[in-house]
């Protein structure tokens, strides 16, 4: 209980943080073109530093599952809650750009924010760690804060978990749309959360490309290319997957086009902002 009251206390302070440091960016960066760039560097920043505590509190702290769920379904509502328009997910940057909410330079500069983001709290992490504030974090510092792979499937069914993890959110969120938000934030933690609890014994179920590179790839027992094709190839599937279903064969199938209702609910926001 004491392992967790401290990573609770860690969560609560990288979440207050990081929405300082984001107001006070929006307020330097407001009428700057950089400002969504710097609001994504800290967004998965949160993102990712807050998931290696979580990761840390299920392998070294043990915590029964049932409490690392309502914590994932948690800090997910957070996230929602607190990103302020950021992606934080390279693979959900692409879609946008598919959906022509993003052009493609934008879109690189966001996927280069999101992995660099993601190196930052890879380093940063374990020095908080360092600091022994807890006997777990103590006894992760005397074993040199190794992990081991998470990987605990052949390769190919590995990569189908995290596509199917992928998958799952992309199309979750692609349905909700039209959802209002004080909802949506809840409807997608509870996705995640039951996404995790599906196949978080078989990859850990990151299906965000630069989460795994800071959470999983550091990781020994697999090769870079073989975390690349898990974790990399496999969300970017999933997410081509679900848009391939839900713009292409379901409106052939409904003879309904999902992306021009989604043009068009978007138009319909755009207008109600401008009145």
């Amino acid at each position: 209980m004491a392992d967790l009251g401290v990573s609770l206390f860690l969560l609560a302070g990288t979440v207050f943080l990081s929405e300082v440091t984001r107001r006070t960016a929006v307020k330097l960066f407001a009428k700057s073109d950089y400002c969504p760039y710097v609001l994504e560097i800290i967004s998965t920043f949160q993102l990712c530093a807050c998931t290696h505590e979580l990761k840390l509190l299920a392998e070294v702290g043990r915590i029964e599952l049932q409490v690392g769920l309502t914590l994932t379904y948690l800090i997910s509502v957070v996230h929602g809650l607190t990103f302020h328009g950021a992606i934080c997910n390279p693979s959900g940057t692409l879609e946008c750009v598919y959906r022509r909410r993003l052009t493609g330079r934008c879109a690189v500069a966001r996927i280069v924010c999101q992995f660099l983001a993601a190196m930052v709290a890879r380093y940063v992490v374990p020095y908080v760690w360092a600091l022994g504030l807890s006997d777990m974090h103590a006894r992760h510092k005397l074993f040199g804060f190794k992990c081991i792979s998470p990987i605990n499937a052949p390769l190919l069914k590995a990569t189908a978990v995290e596509l199917g993890c992928a998958f799952a959110v992309h199309s979750a969120v692609t349905q909700m749309q039209k959802v209002d938000d004080k909802y949506k934030i809840h409807l997608i933690a509870a996705v995640i959360t039951i996404v995790v609890y599906a196949g978080g014994s078989i990859t850990g179920a990151v299906f965000n490309p630069a989460l795994a590179l800071s959470t999983q790839f550091p990781c020994s027992g697999n090769t870079f290319t073989e975390y690349s094709l898990v974790y990399w190839l496999g969300p970017v599937l999933g997410m081509a997957g679900s848009v391939l279903l839900f713009d292409k064969i379901v409106p052939v199938v409904s003879g309904k086009s999902m992306y021009q209702d989604d043009l068009h609910y978007n138009g319909i926001q755009e207008e109600k902002k401008k009145n």
